[in-house]
């Protein structure tokens, strides 16, 4: 069946959100109505920070700036973009977390949102209470979650912890069992927000069968954020891109790929990292990066022939005997290339901006452009607690200098292996 012969079940039209100066972007009703009252006694806003963006006019910031939209029952409706385009404050808007400044949204059924980690859920509760929680909030009965709860425990294989309360699960966990019930649950759509970073690559793949089903064959909606252009391809038959605030593309998913990617700048050389969202609802509370600077660089375009050289600035809320760092390197179309081996910032206390440099051999790489993600944990690699991940892609670009490599060569393949060693017989 076509789109235009399906019904729509969200209808969008000149949505517009804008903050004040400063404010944060993508807040909660709570935020919202601290902000109003402090307005109303003339305070300062509690939900500022200092900042500017180019979409900032006068003493407003506009995070989405016009969005017309139709989704259409049983679609997965992928939503990329850029740091900042506007793709979580959207998701919040149409969960009706916060409320918009202008505009109209129309939904038709029940929506389940999963917009990071412990989202919907109350700490003091076990897990098997949150789920009934859940579903009394989408309007079920008590015999309707009963009938669903043994697939909710199986799917979040957090059986033997299921009557623990959930301030004491790890962050996968709470995914986990947060996922099934999102799934498992009767709403009609379903929204995701970038919450399979957190998962197990096995748990990944899990959810994203798990998601086409809802779509496929349950013809629920799916509405599905990530920076991860793979579990883009692999689940969504439609992908929107934003971009400061509006929709650029609208349409086929490699063509909105394509679109995506033509937005990354090779030209940032550096990053404030103070407030970007994270990956999960726990980073960035015990430890938070603060920066990152290619060092020496107007751009960070790099000859095959350089080392690239980063900077990043930290601090931790408590002490740490050890942290560890890694990078996820991934091609310009989101293809994983690999990650470094973890390296140790060294022990930590609170009260200091702490420095680290750290060096990058691109000629590793082939020609081309690529991005990475930074990784911050403590504890045992085997046993490793997600400490920091920003949701922000580095970008850089390798050139091939001709010394290091033929030209016939200088494109084939994404990495490039030192020579081999030639034994003597």
């Amino acid at each position: 069946m076509s789109a235009t012969e399906k019904r729509p079940v969200i209808e969008v039209s000149g949505l517009k959100k804008q903050y004040k100066l400063g404010q944060i972007g993508g807040g909660t009703l709570t935020h919202d109505l601290q902000s109003w009252w402090a307005r109303v006694r003339g305070k300062e806003d509690p939900n500022t920070v200092i900042g500017t963006d180019q979409r900032l006019f006068g003493q407003t910031f506009m995070a989405l700036n016009g969005v017309d939209l139709t989704v259409y029952q049983g679609e997965a409706l992928g939503i990329i973009g850029r740091n900042g385009a506007g793709k979580s404050t959207l998701l919040k808007l149409l969960s009706r977390i916060t409320a918009p400044t202008e505009g109209e949204i129309k939904i038709r059924g029940r929506v389940a949102s999963m917009l990071e980690v412990g989202t919907g859920f109350n700490n003091e509760m076990t897990g098997r209470e949150n789920i009934y929680m859940n579903g009394a909030i989408l309007g079920m009965t008590r015999a309707e979650i009963d009938a669903k709860l043994p697939q909710i425990i199986e799917f979040s294989e957090c059986g033997d912890f299921i009557d623990t309360p959930v301030k004491r699960y790890s962050s996968g966990m709470f995914v986990k069992l947060a996922f099934a019930v999102a799934a498992h649950l009767d709403s009609e759509i379903m929204v995701m927000d970038e919450v399979l970073a957190v998962g197990d690559m096995k748990f990944q793949q899990k959810c994203l069968g798990k998601m086409s089903d809802v779509a496929n064959q349950d013809g629920r909606t799916v509405l599905y954020v990530s920076h991860n252009m793979s579990t883009i391809r692999q689940l969504c038959t439609r992908c929107v891109v934003l971009d400061k605030g509006k929709v650029i593309f609208d349409g086929d998913v490699e063509q909105a790929i394509a679109v995506y990617m033509d937005t990354t700048d090779v030209n940032v050389v550096h990053y404030d990292l103070a407030d970007v969202a994270r990956m999960t609802g726990s980073a960035g509370k015990r430890f938070r990066l603060e920066t990152l600077d290619f060092v020496g660089k107007e751009s960070s375009v790099f000859a095959d022939t350089e080392k690239m050289r980063v900077k990043i600035t930290w601090r931790v809320s408590e002490p740490f005997a050890g942290i560890h760092m890694k990078m996820n390197l991934h091609a310009r179309d989101s293809t994983p290339v690999g990650i470094t081996h973890p390296v140790d910032l060294g022990p930590a206390e609170p009260g200091k901006v702490y420095t680290s440099v750290f060096e990058f051999d691109p000629s590793l790489l082939g020609e081309g452009q690529y991005f990475f993600y930074l990784d911050i944990f403590d504890g045992a690699l085997a046993h490793a607690v997600c400490l920091d991940k920003p949701v922000t892609e580095f970008a850089f670009e390798v050139t091939n200098s001709d010394l290091t490599m033929p030209e016939w060569a200088s494109g084939w393949g994404r990495i490039h292996f030192p020579p081999v060693k030639l034994v003597q017989e």
